[in-house]
């Protein structure tokens, strides 16, 4: 099962962090990666930006509004993320207990699949399968 970490920061200590500290975190950080690469359990990861070169858009009834970062009235910034593969939800625990983010920031744990809940327990080979016929519209 493939399972994110995302590494979850409070958006000032990253701003505030002095260069030589960010510099040594971030190297703890490469060998943590090296390490689950060497271990096969690595599929992608990545360190973001700065939130305040992000943007935020939504559209709400045909209205587009995009906010340029950085993001007041969030207290926390999406730093990185590491996708892996596991076997357990306990497996993605102890790897996300041994990322160094989390002396500094939240490893946040989470199970790669659909984003709501069906009763028929199957609706990612559905939507799959109405993808593939073209059969999928939007509402």
């Amino acid at each position: 099962m493939a399972y994110m970490l995302l590494i979850l920061e409070a958006g000032e200590n990253r701003r505030s962090r002095p260069a030589e500290e960010g510099r040594l975190a971030y190297a703890r950080m490469l060998g943590f990666t090296e390490n689950l690469k060497a271990r096969g359990v690595l599929k992608a990861s990545d360190a973001l930006r700065s939130d305040a070169e992000g943007v935020r858009l939504e559209v709400r009834r045909g209205k587009r509004t995009i906010l340029d970062g950085p993001f007041a009235e969030s207290k926390e910034i999406v730093g990185g993320f590491f996708l892996i593969d596991c076997q357990t939800k306990e497996q993605a625990i102890a790897i996300a207990n041994e990322c160094p983010a989390a002396e500094w920031a939240t490893v946040e744990v989470r199970e790669v699949g659909v984003c709501f809940d069906d009763s028929d327990g199957s609706p990612d080979q559905k939507i799959r399968a109405d993808v593939d016929s073209g059969d999928l519209r939007s509402t």
